[in-house]
């Protein structure tokens, strides 16, 4: 056992160990304080087959991990001379299942040794970018340590190209570093005649604690299970699985011998596995595969989270997402501009909630005119601003089960535009140059109408351009005002559907328009003006609103 933390835990599995039949070599790191270890002595003492090995440093990655196993490996085969199978366990680590079905188990198999150890080219859980270089560079500086010290070392044995040469007859190896080994052949292994080369050379090795045993087991043992009886599961950064209370069934689940790294305060479960009393399982073949499904899960949202749910995982890493937002909903261009009072009729026609311009550079223009709307979101335009991202995803996260639809424009905050397009989940439909029929009714200066539809347009046309860049996946729907006005029925009808599909609702009136008698003379007034108006489509310079083209008007897809 190698122990260095909460030295009570392990005395504790030390003692079950020992008194079942399995001598224990315990070695302690030697950074822990003399009190601790004096303690953990008490502790055990009176027990019988226990040992305690020569201590040694144990940095994580560096030799003393091998040193240690080592050393504790030599006191057992020398002091045990019975012992036909070493199984190297942590402190941390905790039996799951009776002793004597582990005693059984290794009965069965008398000449097979258990640990894990592929090849550095099939390995693919390495974490850290370093795989053949670990066995081909040195490492004389501690990774946790001395980072800056570490990349530079390694950077400039790259440039220079320097290379160690590995022992003539080794080849690399990884895996786990818990292990059980029989007396053949960890005996071969610390007793070889070139030890102490193989000591020198992986002395500099990265991790050596992964990679020594896993090598050197190759050369000498003649029937290699490749896989550990201990469960250890890793996330995705490299760093161990802890396991608590509430994880008990998933531990009785995987039918393992051994787990770690059990949470020194998780009393539940060091009662239930150390307890003579529990009912043994039915003979089974350890098989950590039962429960990766859920660890994979546990991976996925602790990467990704649910769809639309932002967290600290999520910010350092840009695009890492299960979905930009949590559900569907629709943005509507130039509709308000168009008909009147138009989130009133699309609340009352499509049973949705339906806000104004909530990107509008005042404020936020919440459904009902609310100040404070779901999830204490402000109608703060400050506030709203500092990130419209989060703030819209916000939004849709707080109103799930609730369509949102909101109006935009090119007056509105541009910033959240690049956004919409590329979330599939934004539904985008959009009359373009609709923004020119307020303008057609303002009561100003026509020198001040012009400059202000020069403004809108150019801002508008750079976000069509956004619309329909190939990073759009938003669905999309674009008519000219001279398009939609042919027909208006037949697509408010497809966006209807679209927003409740299992409606089946056919409209009966449209929204009123607002009068346009005169439009297309002022159009022709902008141009005359020096102004070229060209987003709204082909209109008639005279007072009828109609546009001279009989055909019928269609949308037109971006995707």
């Amino acid at each position: 056992m190698l122990c260095h933390t909460a030295l009570d835990r392990a005395a504790q599995v030390a003692r079950h160990w020992a008194e079942r039949g399995c001598p224990v070599v315990i070695h302690v790191d030697k950074r822990v304080r003399k009190g601790a270890m004096s303690r953990l002595r008490r502790d055990l003492e009176g027990v019988a087959d226990i040992r305690y090995s020569e201590r040694f440093a144990c940095e994580w990655g560096t030799w003393g991990l091998v040193a240690a196993t080592q050393a504790a490996s030599s006191l057992m085969l020398r002091e045990f001379p019975g012992v036909r199978h070493v199984f190297l366990a942590s402190g941390s680590c905790m039996p799951l299942r009776p002793v004597e079905e582990l005693v059984a188990y290794l009965d069965e198999r008398p000449r097979t040794d258990f640990i894990e150890s592929v090849t550095t080219e099939d390995v693919g859980w390495t974490i850290g970018g370093l795989n053949i270089e670990r066995f081909t560079l040195r490492f004389p500086f501690s990774w946790r340590k001395h980072r800056r010290l570490f990349d530079a070392y390694v950077r400039i044995q790259r440039r220079l190209g320097i290379r160690r040469r590995i022992p003539a007859g080794l080849v690399p190896h990884l895996g786990s570093q818990w292990w059980c080994l029989t007396r053949q052949t960890l005996s071969a292994i610390l007793e070889s005649p070139d030890r102490a080369e193989h000591d020198r050379y992986f002395r500099r090795v990265w991790i050596p604690d992964e990679s020594y045993f896993q090598t050197l087991v190759r050369q000498v043992s003649s029937n290699v299970e490749s896989r550990s009886l201990t469960l250890s599961k890793f996330d995705f950064q490299g760093k161990p699985h802890i396991f608590y209370d509430d994880h008990l069934q998933l531990l009785r689940k995987s039918d393992c011998f051994v787990a770690r790294k059990i949470w020194p305060q998780a009393g539940k479960l060091y009662r239930t596995f150390l307890n003579d009393d529990r009912i043994g399982q039915a003979p089974a073949e350890p098989n950590p595969g039962k429960i990766d499904r859920l660890f994979a899960k546990a991976v996925e949202r602790r990467t990704k989270g649910r769809a639309g749910l932002y967290m600290q995982s999520r910010y350092p890493n840009q695009n890492w997402e299960n979905g930009v937002t949590a559900a569907p909903y629709s943005v509507f261009e130039g509709f308000a501009d168009l008909f009147e009072n138009f989130e009133t009729w699309l609340g009352k026609s499509a049973g949705t909630r339906v806000h104004g311009h909530i990107f509008s550079p005042e404020r936020v223009e919440f459904a009902g005119g609310e100040r404070i709307y779901n999830g204490g979101i402000s109608d703060s335009a400050a506030l709203r601003d500092y990130n419209p991202q989060n703030f819209l995803c916000n939004l849709i996260w707080n109103t799930r089960g609730e369509r949102q639809c909101f109006q935009f424009g090119p007056g509105d905050v541009q910033k959240i535009a690049p956004f919409l397009a590329r979330d599939p989940n934004a539904q985008i439909s959009v009359i373009s140059g609709a923004w020119a029929v307020p303008l057609f009714h303002a009561n100003q200066n026509f020198s001040d109408i012009r400059k202000e539809a020069a403004r809108l347009q150019k801002i508008e046309m750079a976000h069509l351009a956004v619309l329909r860049a190939v990073t759009a996946k938003a669905r999309i729907r674009v008519w000219t005002l001279a398009e939609f006005i042919e027909n208006p029925m037949e697509p408010l009808q497809t966006i209807i559907d679209e927003i409740s599909p299992r409606s089946l609702r056919r409209l009966t009136e449209a929204p009123r328009m607002r009068d346009l008698t005169g439009f297309g003379q002022f159009l022709q007034n902008l141009r005359n003006q020096g102004m070229q108006p060209i987003l709204m489509g082909d209109f008639p310079a005279g007072d009828d609103p109609r546009p001279s083209s009989t055909r019928r008007g269609r949308p037109y897809l971006v995707k």
